[in-house]
């Protein structure tokens, strides 16, 4: 009996590629059931077709909703039916990005200059339950996870100091810059040049993109306690303040590191260390 047709769906909004990976994919035996070139727009047709797809062939940078969250979407649906496999087809070669994506559930992670044979097998592999990495990955994702065991903290953007990491991670979690000096006991004109640092060393121009890049590479996971629109801030049910929200009786000024009045860093003009 001859082996079932591989469905694949594709989301890319480049219409040259598409075309060439549509061409590619047909002429291997393979069904291409449906495109999108937006995260929004895949999620949508996936969800209402009566196609299931074995495959999704996915850019990872997209307009509006990232592709690490389409992957994490995909991999949410109905559990009533079979997931897709999704299969990274990406102009990003970073191990942020690579990492960010397995992470959200990816079974695949190609480079778009990899040859056509290797996208097509890398396709197979993906809908026969498998996972497959481009082979320019292999080396380097050994040191990656080699330094996320002995150095976690590091292991996501090493061009950041460790506090630059913590700064941004919080950014990724929705944190203004007041909760976020709170949460790291700093003055909030620290967090503001920390802040700065990290746009200048991403090479990015605004907070937004900041945030897009932290969340690709799988930072900003929720957390209790994380603010809220209104500047409010959620509790995990134990009743406890933060240390930087600690009441202090009678007139003395309360140290939010808990060192007490005449230890307090604020107070020996040691606050930002």
């Amino acid at each position: 009996m001859a082996a079932a047709m591989i469905r694949v769906f594709l989301v890319d909004d480049h219409p040259l590629f598409l075309a060439g990976v549509r061409a590619a994919l047909e002429g291997a035996g393979m069904n291409v059931i449906g495109e999108a070139d937006t995260g929004e727009a895949a999620l949508r047709a996936l969800r209402r077709s009566e196609v299931q797809a074995d495959v999704v062939l996915l850019e990872l940078r997209l307009s509006g909703m990232s592709g690490v969250e389409v992957i994490r979407e995909v991999n949410a649906g109905d559990a009533r039916r079979p997931h897709p496999g999704v299969l990274v087809v990406s102009l990003l070669e970073d191990d942020d990005a690579v990492v960010g994506a397995l992470r959200a559930g990816a079974r695949g992670y190609m480079v778009k200059r990899a040859p056509l044979d290797e996208l097509l097998l890398a396709v197979r592999i993906v809908a026969d339950g498998g996972a497959v990495l481009s082979p320019t990955f292999a080396s380097r994702l050994a040191l990656y996870f080699t330094e996320v065991h002995e150095l976690p903290h590091r292991a996501a953007f090493p061009e950041l100091t460790d506090r630059e990491r913590e700064v941004l991670d919080l950014l990724a979690r929705g944190y203004d810059n007041r909760h976020i000096s709170r949460k790291l006991v700093l003055a909030e004109k620290t967090v503001r040049n920390h802040i700065s640092h990290v746009f200048s060393k991403l090479q990015v121009s605004d907070r937004a993109a900041a945030v897009a890049r932290a969340r690709d590479a799988g930072l900003g996971s929720e957390e209790h306690g994380v603010p809220g629109a209104n500047g409010g801030r959620t509790t995990s049910g134990s009743g406890q303040r933060s240390l930087g929200e600690s009441a202090h009786a009678g007139k003395l000024d309360p140290c939010p590191t808990g060192h007490g009045r005449e230890r307090c860093p604020r107070r020996l003009g040691q606050w930002d260390t």
